[in-house]
């Protein structure tokens, strides 16, 4: 028989109470579930830091003033190349010198491979697509150089603007191109002595109209296996050399 229209259901008022005791048991939120939405609220708090310190980084860039680029030009710098040049490094605020690559090494231009952190991140981007015989001068800002720490040995202070005074001399194959790697090898064992590169840093310097002491070219020797030999066993594995992220230099 059917209930009729407005009758309570059976039971009605007892359903109920349970109800009300279910819904008053349920548990609240635990620790474990606190602990982690306090996590991602410092995850979020950190990320939106991060994010707005490479924003400012990237409002901030190198200005390059060209002051002479030969007419014949048929090679520019890139990333992983080895260049060979002369800069003279100011501070911005009042004009004083604070390097000149002249007074270093008997006055010989500075050999360095470029885009791989051997020199600040302001000189690897203003010495990109640079003709052999370029000068340039560039303007780098303290984000891109020593920031807000600046560097106290070479008399840089903290937040500082360089000012850069660049003549390039020659563009070569960087030294972590794998034919690089076999030009050196001439022995083909997959690693390089002491010897190989002695000899190949020899041919180099040949190419340069100002030819290097022996006294030199032994030290730049003795740094790279010194950066290099990670094991220490008097050779440079195709490991350590880094052949097989040659196109990451």
């Amino acid at each position: 028989m059917l209930p009729r229209v407005g009758a309570r259901p059976p039971g009605g008022p007892q359903a109920r109470g349970t109800r009300g005791r279910e819904s008053s048991s349920r548990p609240g939120p635990t620790a474990g579930s606190m602990y982690f939405l306090l996590r991602l609220i410092v995850f979020f708090y950190m990320w939106g830091i991060f994010t707005a310190q490479e924003e400012e980084e990237r409002t901030e860039e190198v200005k390059i003033e060209v002051l002479h680029r030969p007419e014949n030009c048929s090679k520019t710098s890139k990333k992983g190349d080895l260049l060979n040049a002369h800069y003279d490094g100011f501070l911005a605020k009042d004009g004083s010198k604070f390097y000149c690559s002249r007074t270093q090494n008997e006055g010989h231009p500075k050999w360095f491979v470029l885009g791989v952190g051997q020199v600040i991140k302001g000189l690897d981007i203003a010495m990109m697509e640079m003709c052999p015989g370029e000068k340039r001068k560039v303007i780098i800002p303290p984000s891109l150089a020593y920031g807000k720490k600046g560097y106290a040995e070479g008399k840089i202070p903290p937040d500082a603007t360089l000012i850069f005074e660049i003549e390039l001399y020659a563009v070569t194959k960087g030294p972590r191109s794998i034919e690089t790697f076999k030009q050196i090898d001439t022995d083909n064992d997959r690693k390089l002595s002491k010897t190989e590169i002695d000899h190949y840093l020899k041919r180099e310097y040949e190419k340069d109209e100002k030819p290097r002491d022996k006294s030199y070219q032994n030290a730049v020797l003795e740094d790279i296996f010194k950066k290099n030999d990670h094991d220490g066993d008097g050779f440079i594995s195709s490991k350590e050399y880094n052949v097989y992220q040659h196109d990451e230099l």
